[in-house]
Order: C-alpha cells, then sequence, then structure tokens
C-alpha cells in the first residue's frame, strides 16, 4: 500500500459486471489507482484497461508484481475455477475471491450436486453421467420435461429444459457424444424439472462471518413473457423483499428460512468438507410449492445482478473487500439504501446465438442526462474514435427509483434514447415477468 495508505487495484474481466464493481470503487478513499484486464471502453474512463485475458493468469501475476498492485479482485468465473487465488496467496498477493476447491461450487455442477445431497440441502432430484448410453437410459424413466446441465462453465448457457424425450436425447447427445461445450461437458447433471419464481442471492463471506445483499431476481430468457434459450441474464430487480405490486414477493419468514437451511449450511458445510468459502456465495434459487430450492451455485458476482446491487450499495465497497479478505467481517456493518433499481440490458442482434460486432452505439450521455441513470458498459470497446459493439451482451441500462415502477420507468425512457443496429432487449423486466418468472 502506497504512502497515503491508498490501494492500487486491479479488477479482473471485461463486463458490466466489473465496469459496476470499477465504479463504485472508484468512489472509495482508498482508491488510490484503478486498472481493468481486459476491461472495456466504460472501465477505459474509471482507470487503465491492461490488455490481458482474465484466464492469462502467468500474465496477470507479472503485472501485479510489476506495477505493484495492491489488491486484486478476481471477479469471472474462469480465473477462480483455474485457481488464480490460490496462486496468488502462494506468492503473498492480496486477492479476492474464493480458492479454486471452494469455487467447485460453480465450477462443477457435479460437485455441487453431491456437495447438496450429502449436506442434505434442498435441491431437484438428480443424476450425473458420463456416458451417453446410460444417461439416456436413465432419461426414459423420468418424467418431463427435465432439466440436463452441462456439469462445466459455459457462460450461463450449459442449461436445456427438454419438453420431449427428443429434445433432450439431442441434448445429451450434443454434450456428450458431440462434445458442443468442450471439456466443460465432460459430465451432464440430469435434474428433475421445478417450477416456480427464480431469486438470486448474494452474500460476503469472510470464511466465518457473512452478510446478505438484499435479494434480486434475474431474467435469463432473450424472450419476453420468459420464453426463448437462457442467456448470461437481460435484466435484473432488487429488492424483493419490500411492498411490490401491493404485496412483499419476499418475506421475512422466507428470508430467513433461505438464511438458515441454504446459506449458513452451505457455508458451514464448506468449513467442514475442508473447502471455506471466502469472497461471494450466490446460489441462485427456486421458489417451489414445497420451498426454496437450490437450481446452482455461483462463486462470484453475478451480472447483471451486480449492476443492480452497486446502485443499491451505501457502505464503501472497498472496505467491505478488505474485511472480507482480513476475516473481519464481522466488524463492518453493511448499508443499503432503501431505493429500487433495476438494469436493463442491451444486447447485440443474434445473442445469445451468434452475433456480429462492431456496431456503433449512439445516445448513451443522452440516457446519462437523468441522474437516476447509469450506463454499465459490457460488450464494448473504442474504434476509430467510436464507440461500438464488441460483445453478445453490451450495455446494462440501470436506474433507481422510489418505488420499483419508478426506478423501471427511468430505466426504460434511458433504453430508448440509446441505439445501435440490431439492438434488442426485454420491455418486460421486473413487470410481466415478475410474478411469473420463469
Amino acid at each position: 500500500m502506497n504512502e497515503n495508505n491508498k490501494q492500487k487495484i486491479l479488477i479482473i474481466g471485461s463486463g458490466g459486471r466489473e465496469h459496476a464493481i470499477g465504479w463504485k470503487i472508484k468512489q472509495s478513499p482508498l482508491c488510490g489507482g484503478l486498472y481493468f484486464a481486459p476491461g472495456n471502453a466504460g472501465t477505459a474512463k474509471l482507470g487503465v484497461n491492461v490488455p490481458i485475458k482474465a484466464t492469462d493468469i502467468k500474465d496477470l501475476f507479472d503485472f501485479v508484481k510489476k506495477e505493484k498492485i495492491d489488491l486484486t479482485l478476481a471477479i469471472p468465473d474462469d480465473p477462480l475455477a483455474l485457481g488464480i487465488v490460490d496462486q496468488f496467496q502462494k506468492e503473498g498477493l492480496r486477492i479476492f475471491g474464493p480458492t479454486k476447491a471452494a469455487a467447485q461450487l460453480e465450477s462443477s455442477k457435479a460437485f455441487s450436486k453431491n456437495f447438496m445431497q450429502s449436506h442434505n440441502l434442498p435441491t431437484a432430484k438428480f443424476k450425473i453421467f458420463d456416458d451417453y448410453e446410460k444417461a439416456k437410459g436413465y432419461l426414459n424413466t423420468q418424467n418431463l420435461p427435465i432439466v440436463i446441465k452441462v456439469s462445466g462453465l459455459a457462460l450461463g448457457k450449459g442449461v436445456i429444459i427438454a419438453e420431449t424425450k427428443e429434445e433432450a436425447e439431442k441434448a445429451l447427445e450434443d454434450i456428450l457424444v458431440k462434445k458442443t461445450f468442450g471439456e466443460a461437458g465432460r459430465e451432464v447433471v440430469i435434474e428433475e424439472f421445478l417450477t416456480g419464481p427464480e431469486i438470486s442471492i448474494h452474500v460476503f463471506s469472510d470464511g466465518k462471518n457473512y452478510s446478505i445483499f438484499p435479494t434480486s431476481q434475474d431474467h435469463k430468457r432473450i424472450g419476453e413473457g420468459n420464453t426463448g434459450p437462457n442467456t448470461g441474464g437481460m435484466g435484473t430487480i432488487a429488492p424483493l423483499s419490500r411492498q411490490v405490486g401491493g404485496q412483499a414477493f419476499v418475506t421475512d419468514e422466507l428470508l430467513n428460512n433461505i438464511e438458515k437451511n441454504i446459506v449458513a449450511k452451505t457455508l458451514s458445510g464448506m468449513k467442514d468438507d475442508g473447502n471455506t468459502f471466502s469472497g461471494i456465495l450466490y446460489p441462485g434459487l427456486m421458489l417451489t410449492p414445497d420451498g426454496p430450492k437450490i437450481l446452482e451455485y455461483n462463486a462470484r458476482f453475478g451480472d447483471p445482478e451486480t449492476e443492480t446491487y452497486m446502485r443499491l450499495l451505501e457502505t464503501d465497497l472497498l472496505e467491505i473487500i478488505n474485511a472480507c479478505i482480513d476475516q473481519k467481517l464481522s466488524e463492518i456493518k453493511i448499508k443499503w439504501n432503501s431505493n429500487f433499481a433495476c438494469t436493463i440490458m442491451l444486447a447485440s442482434e443474434g445473442y445469445p446465438g451468434v452475433y456480429e460486432k462492431g456496431k456503433i452505439i449512439m445516445g448513451i450521455e443522452e440516457a446519462e442526462k437523468d441522474k437516476n441513470v447509469i450506463v454499465f458498459h459490457a460488450g464494448t470497446k473504442m474504434e476509430d474514435n467510436n464507440l461500438i459493439t464488441n460483445g453478445g451482451r453490451v450495455l446494462g441500462v440501470s436506474a433507481i427509483g422510489a418505488s420499483l415502477e419508478e426506478a423501471l420507468d427511468t430505466a426504460y425512457r434511458a433504453v430508448l434514447k440509446i441505439s445501435f443496429e440490431g439492438m434488442q432487449y426485454r420491455k418486460d423486466i421486473g413487470r410481466g415477468s415478475f410474478f411469473n418468472p420463469n
């Protein structure tokens, strides 16, 4: 740390989540310099973009040593799965995130499902297979629809809900025989289809203590009314635990149930197994008629949940992260403001399938004239003095308001001021989908 007790910080990643985290950390008096690897056009306005891939751990390590970076934030799932935290810690470098063993909660669905089973955590009934014929045989004994999941990391696109036997067999063939997902699809999880609304839970953990964020809801499918294939997330609303549409979507009773029977049991179970979890734990839950059940674990900030959460967080994020690393989370009272917040993702035509890059983006400055709006960059870059698209999800238009309706109306007014060729977005985030989000 430098003479002013300020930290030089490296944020690994290039999406809207990383832009939002950088935006929040930039506000901290502890922030003495901000770097992003590789970053995007939005992060370049906050700090310095470094042309190193998030998975290039050797080059990241060399950069941190050379530039005397005080703190690295390992945000995406891939470097966590590769063990970047273990490698940095071994060399005495300060880094935020779970170890490789702890990150298996996300990087291996086979690991996480077995963990849930062994610790009696609520989840869908399942079986794990690495053989196509055996998987197909098991399929014949199950009811439809059925859920088939790639065990490894798949950018949020490795979950197939098969309505027919033919769809299910094709999914198994694509994953296990044709290797569509590569090594990530070495194993598949076949599980029962659950019904109910989905919610996102985020937790700061220092390995001993934890603090739960307000509840949020992501909208995974590309189409309105939750139709079409899954994406990395098309929009988020938060919180869910206050009056929305005349009722509290997540009651105190439900939240207490989730904390006791999912969050606390997960963190204590990981510790008991010798895989103490420090960082961000993010279980995605479904509120079934039989109570909340875990759909999957993530071992990092969600996206676009983070863009929404950073609008609500009042406490210094850098202070929280340092407390997590130092196992002093219990010494901080984390505050969230009383607003509602939302984020609407603007995506390229063709996403989540094949899409083109290089489309010129217009209107962000106009959109941000509203003081309650911030546009977070996801897949963007500068080229020939033009801001252009450089990914499937391009921008996250985030807004706050005294009510959810006000936040959504503000965000959608801002969306109408932004344009790029082929721009697509859901017009029903937090609205018609709210009480039937899946």
